[in-house]
């Protein structure tokens, strides 16, 4: 089954087109990648997945229903959540704090709670650290916690915004271990990764974008394979 698909979507900042005319689409079940340069517009799209920016031309499409302009809230409601580039966590309050902020638009406690039980069972040390101020964690740390707070919404689909930017290289392996075991638990991944070679050992297809456009898709192996891409994003 198809769970996202985005078609024909532009976006613009003023006299700026950051996404021209892109289009392409995530299955149920899949770990899909899209990978390029600072600028290519990765970041835009995923925004725009979310109801955070409005596009200028285009439509998206998730399980069946046209989401384009409905607003970020009733989509985060109907399984559709964002880690966001950065991690973004509330400084101020604790762990277990913004784990509880993942589950605001959940009524059912102990739904809740069961979740709950799930996220520290997949991330140990926040269960360790969940009277800590999530601004004294580590980088790695906090990713964990910006996860683990989307997770608290149940997605059916996790959009995650380089979510092993500024790690040291032991939390990067640890990330993308967790990437593959929410994708083994029933959850639908779209993966926005600036290391290339990590991103697509994991994926079940990718996306090259350059400038805006889509140059180049397939699977994650295929892409792994690809003169182009290794010599441009891998180093090859």
């Amino acid at each position: 089954m198809v769970m996202l698909e985005v078609k024909n979507l532009s976006v613009s900042y003023g006299a700026i087109e950051a996404v021209k005319n892109v289009s392409f689409e995530v299955n149920e079940g899949e770990v899909v990648t899209l990978i390029g340069a600072n600028g290519a517009g990765k970041t835009s799209i995923l925004r725009t997945i979310s109801g955070l920016v409005k596009p200028s031309a285009g439509e998206i499409f998730y399980v069946g229903n046209d989401i384009t302009k409905i607003p970020a809230r009733k989509i985060v409601a109907d399984g559709l959540a964002q880690v966001p580039e950065g991690r973004h966590v509330f400084a101020g309050l604790t762990v277990m704090e913004n784990l509880e902020m993942g589950a605001f638009l959940k009524n059912n406690k102990d739904e809740n709670a069961a979740n709950l039980k799930k996220v520290f069972a997949r991330f140990p040390r926040l269960e360790e650290r969940k009277n800590q101020d999530a601004a004294t964690l580590s980088g790695g740390e906090q990713q964990m916690l910006a996860m683990g707070r989307a997770l608290m919404s149940q997605p059916k689909l996790l959009l995650l915004d380089e979510p092993s930017m500024g790690l040291a290289p032991i939390f990067i392996q640890e990330i993308f271990d967790i990437i593959q075991d929410i994708q083994k638990q029933g959850t639908t991944v779209l993966l926005i990764e600036q290391n290339a070679n990590k991103a697509l050992s994991i994926a079940d297809r990718g996306y090259v974008l350059e400038t805006g456009k889509i140059v180049l898709s397939g699977t994650g192996k295929e892409l792994l394979e690809s003169d182009e891409v290794r010599k441009a994003y891998l180093g090859g």
